[in-house]
C-alpha cells in the first residue's frame, strides 16, 4: 500500500484544484526554442491565452518567449501555484528544494529517468518524493506528459498535439497513466469533435496518482463524464474511493484497463512500474461502482461521447423506429442479447400508426417503412407516438443513407431539435449517414449519431447499465466486527470449520478423533451415514491421498473405513503429519455444491468469491467476485450473476435452494474477512451444500482457512 499522508478529503482536492486550476505557473528549464520541451508549455500558454502569469525559469537567461525570466524559483519573490521541471533529472532535487522554499503548492515533472528504469531510479524517485511531502509539495510524475485544463486554456505539457489543433472545451475529463496514449486520446478526441475538461496524465505516480485525478475530477463542476486509461494500481483502497466519489456524484466513468492477460498484466508493469492485479479483481472492483470497463478504444470514445451527448436513461426500454424491416431485425437481435426492454406498443398506438401506413410493422421495432420518402413528417410523428404511448427510455431512429440527402438535413435538425425540446428525459439516437460537421451539429443538440446500427444499441446498453448501477441505493454500512488474529499458517479442517462457525457461518457438524473406537462413538452421536476425511497440513488433496472415506453406516463399517483410510494415508503420503480424522455426517447431496471463497488481492485486499462448486470450480469457472465486505443486497446479485442461479432457484422442478440463508453466508464471510484484517490471505470453502429451506438450508461441508505470515503483510 502506498505511504501517502492521509488528508482528509477536502484537503486532498484544494490542494490538487492549485495544481489544476492555478493563477500562476512557473516553467522551470524553459526555453526561447518552441519545440523544446522547456519551451513547449510557454509557448501554448501564451499562444492559446491562458489568464494566469506564466513565470520561466531559466538561471542563464533574462527573458524567455519575451516573458522576463526568473534565475530560480526563489527569485520570483511570491508565492507559485504551479511549477513544471522540464529539467534533466540530476538537477530535479535542487529543484525540488527550491520549489519548496519558494512556497510552490504542486510539482509537473516531465524528466524521466527514475523508476521506470530500474532500482537506482526508484531509490532517487523516493528521495523526490520524500523532499516534497516534508515541504508540503504535491508532485504530478515524475516522466509524465503533464496535463492541460481546456477550460482555462492552461498546458502544462510538452505534447505536441495541441499545435496540430486544439481539442473543444466540454464536459469530458480524461486521466491516463501512459503519457503517449494520452496524446494520441487527445487527438482521437480533437478529430471527433469530443469535448474535454481536463487531460491528465499520470506517469510514475510517485505522489498524486489515478485515484487521485479520478477523485478531483469527480468533485470538478466543468466535468460531468470520467475516461481513463490504467495500466495497473498500487493503492486499491484509494481508487475504490475515487471510483465511490464518482459514483455519488453520478459521473459515469468509462476505464480502458489493460492486462486482461498475463502477458499483458507483465508489459503493463514494466512500463509504468505499478502492479497490474488480477483481472477479474479489477473487473469486480469496477462493477461496484458502477464503471463501465471498455474493451477497445472505440468504445472506449464511444460510450464517453454518448454519456456526454446524451446523457443516461431511467431504464433500460428502448424503442426502435426504421425504415428497413431487415436492419430492424438487426437492431432487435441486438437489443435482446444486450438485455434492453424492447417491450411492444400499446394497441391503441399500432393502429394509429396502420391508420398512417397500412402496410407499417407497428410493434417494436417500428417499421414505417420506405413511405417516409413521400411523407417526411411520419419521422417525428410516429417518434413522438413511441414516447409518448410507448414510454421508452430511450429512442433509435435508423434512416438509412438518408442523411446524405441535401433536401432531408432540414427535417433530421428539425426533428431532434423538437424531440430534444419536448423530451428532455429521453436518450436520443439517430443511425443515417453524415457529414462530421452535421453529426457534431446533431450532437450539440444532444443526439446521438451513428453510421452503424448495432453500434448505437451497444452504446444504449452501455449507458442503461451505467445508469442502473450509478442509481443503486448505496447500502449502509455494517457496523464493523471485532478484529480477529489468525496464526500465520494454514489452519487444519477442524481448526477451520471452528473459525468460520464462530464468524456465524454455518457448518457441518463433526468431531476429530484420534482411533478407530473414537470414530465409531462420533459417529453413533452424529447419527446416519458418516464420511471419514484424514485431517493433515502436509496433505491438500485428501482424496488423491486416500484420505476420504464416504458413507458409512454402523460401527464395523466405521471401524473398518478406519483402518482403510490410515493405511492408505501412511503409504500414498509416509511423511505427512497426521492430526487425526475428521467424522462427519454425510450431507445431503441433492443440494447445490457451491463455492464460498476469500482471496487477498495485493492491491485490493480481500475479495468474496461465490460460485458452482465441487467438482466444477476448474471446469466451468463459474464465479463471481467482490471486494469485501458486501452488505446482503450485493450478496443476492452476486448470486444471481453466477450460472449457478438457475439451479439454486430452481430448475427443472427443483424445490429451490434457501438463497436468502446462502447470501446471509455470504454476508458472514466477508464480514469474518474484514474483522481478520491483514492476517488473513484466503478462505476457500469447498463445497458449500445450499439445501431448500425445508431441508436445513445447507452449511459448509469442507474449507481451508489460510493466515498470513507477518512478512507477507502490507505496511499500515
Amino acid at each position: 500500500m502506498s505511504d501517502k499522508p492521509q488528508n482528509d478529503t477536502g484537503q486532498r482536492l484544494q490542494t490538487l484544484s492549485a495544481i489544476f486550476a492555478p493563477r500562476s505557473v512557473a516553467v522551470v528549464g524553459a526555453s526561447d526554442t518552441v519545440s523544446k520541451i522547456g519551451g513547449i508549455p510557454v509557448d501554448f500558454m501564451k499562444r492559446f491565452g491562458y489568464a494566469g502569469r506564466v513565470l520561466p525559469v531559466n538561471p542563464k537567461q533574462t527573458t524567455v518567449q519575451g516573458l522576463p525570466a526568473f534565475p530560480s524559483l526563489q527569485a520570483i519573490g511570491e508565492p507559485v501555484d504551479l511549477a513544471i521541471f522540464a529539467i534533466p533529472a540530476s538537477l530535479s532535487r535542487a529543484a525540488l528544494e527550491d520549489a519548496v522554499a519558494a512556497g510552490v503548492k504542486g510539482v509537473v515533472m516531465f524528466t524521466s529517468g527514475f523508476a521506470e528504469t530500474g532500482d537506482d531510479g526508484a531509490g532517487q524517485q523516493a528521495e523526490l518524493t520524500a523532499i516534497a511531502r516534508r515541504g508540503g509539495v504535491r508532485l504530478l510524475g515524475p516522466n509524465c506528459l503533464g496535463f492541460m485544463n481546456v477550460g482555462e486554456q492552461l498546458y502544462a505539457t510538452f505534447s505536441p498535439a495541441p499545435a496540430s489543433g486544439q481539442v473543444r472545451h466540454g464536459p469530458i475529463g480524461l486521466v491516463s497513466q501512459s503519457g503517449a496514449f494520452g496524446a494520441y486520446a487527445y487527438a482521437l478526441a480533437r478529430e471527433r469533435g469530443i469535448g474535454l475538461s481536463h487531460w491528465i496524465t499520470t506517469g510514475n505516480e510517485a505522489d498524486i496518482d489515478f485515484a487521485d485525478c479520478v477523485e478531483w475530477l469527480a468533485h470538478d463542476p466543468q466535468t460531468r463524464v470520467i475516461m481513463g486509461y490504467m495500466e495497473g494500481c498500487r493503492n486499491g483502497p484509494r481508487l475504490r474511493q475515487a471510483l465511490a466519489a464518482a459514483q455519488a456524484a453520478r459521473k459515469p466513468v468509462v476505464i480502458v484497463k489493460v492486462g486482461r492477460t498475463e502477458a499483458g498484466a507483465k508489459a503493463a508493469a514494466s512500463h509504468t512500474a505499478a502492479l497490474a492485479g488480477n483481472d477479474a479483481v479489477y473487473d469486480a472492483v469496477f462493477r461496484e461502482y458502477g464503471v463501465h470497463r471498455a474493451k477497445d478504444i472505440t468504445e472506449f470514445f464511444g460510450v464517453a461521447a454518448a454519456a456526454a451527448i446524451g446523457g443516461l436513461p431511467r431504464d433500460a426500454s428502448l424503442g426502435l423506429f426504421t425504415v428497413s424491416g431487415g436492419v430492424g431485425v438487426l437492431m432487435a437481435d441486438e437489443a435482446s442479447q444486450a438485455g434492453l426492454d424492447l417491450r411492444p406498443m400499446p394497441d391503441t398506438a399500432q393502429a394509429t400508426i396502420r391508420e398512417w401506413v397500412p402496410f407499417a410493422a407497428p410493434t417494436n421495432p417500428v417499421d414505417i417503412t420506405g413511405q417516409v420518402t413521400n411523407d417526411a413528417t411520419l419521422i417525428e410523428r410516429t417518434a413522438r407516438l413511441m414516447l409518448d404511448q410507448g414510454g421508452y427510455a430511450s429512442w433509435i431512429g435508423f434512416l438509412a443513407a438518408a442523411g446524405t440527402a441535401e433536401r432531408f438535413w432540414p427535417v433530421l435538425e428539425s426533428l431532434v431539435t423538437n424531440l430534444r425540446r419536448d423530451y428532455p428525459d429521453k436518450l436520443l439516437a439517430l443511425s443515417t449517414l453524415l457529414t462530421p460537421a452535421r453529426r457534431q451539429a446533431l450532437e450539440a443538440l444532444g443526439c446521438m449519431v451513428f453510421s452503424e446500427p448495432t453500434e448505437a444499441v451497444r452504446t444504449v446498453s452501455a449507458l442503461a447499465r451505467l445508469a442502473q448501477r450509478l442509481d443503486a441505493p448505496v447500502a449502509p454500512a455494517d457496523e464493523p466486527a471485532s478484529p480477529l488474529s489468525l496464526p500465520a499458517r494454514a489452519l487444519n479442517e477442524p481448526e477451520s470449520l471452528a473459525a468460520l462457525a464462530q464468524a456465524g457461518l454455518r457448518v457441518v457438524p463433526h468431531a476429530l478423533v484420534h482411533s478407530a473406537d473414537e470414530a465409531v462413538a462420533a459417529a453413533g452421536r452424529l447419527g446416519s451415514a458418516v464420511v471419514l476425511k484424514i485431517v493433515s497440513a502436509d496433505i491438500l488433496h485428501k482424496s488423491d491421498a486416500g484420505g476420504v472415506v464416504l458413507n458409512l453406516q454402523g460401527a464395523e463399517a466405521v471401524r473398518d473405513g478406519y483402518a482403510r483410510l490410515m493405511a492408505a494415508v501412511r503409504q500414498n503420503a509416509p511423511e505427512a503429519r497426521l492430526d487425526g480424522v475428521l467424522v462427519a455426517p454425510m450431507v445431503d447431496r441433492h443440494g447445490t455444491e457451491c463455492l464460498l471463497g476469500i482471496q487477498r488481492d495485493p492491491v485490493f485486499g480481500p475479495m468474496v468469491m461465490f460460485g458452482l462448486g465441487g467438482v466444477f470450480v476448474e471446469t466451468l469457472h463459474d464465479v463471481v467476485l467482490r471486494p469485501a465486505p458486501v452488505g446482503l443486497a450485493q450478496a443476492h446479485e452476486m448470486i444471481r450473476a453466477t450460472k449457478a442461479h438457475a439451479l439454486l432457484a430452481g430448475a427443472r422442478g427443483r424445490e429451490p435452494a434457501d438463497l436468502d440463508l446462502l447470501a446471509q453466508q455470504i454476508v458472514a464471510l466477508s464480514r469474518f474477512a474484514v474483522a481478520c484484517g491483514d492476517t488473513l490471505e484466503s478462505v476457500d470453502i469447498n463445497p458449500f451444500m445450499a439445501l431448500p429451506a425445508s431441508r436445513g438450508g445447507g452449511c459448509a461441508v469442507d474449507a481451508v482457512v489460510i493466515g498470513r505470515a507477518p512478512d507477507e503483510q502490507e505496511p499500515a
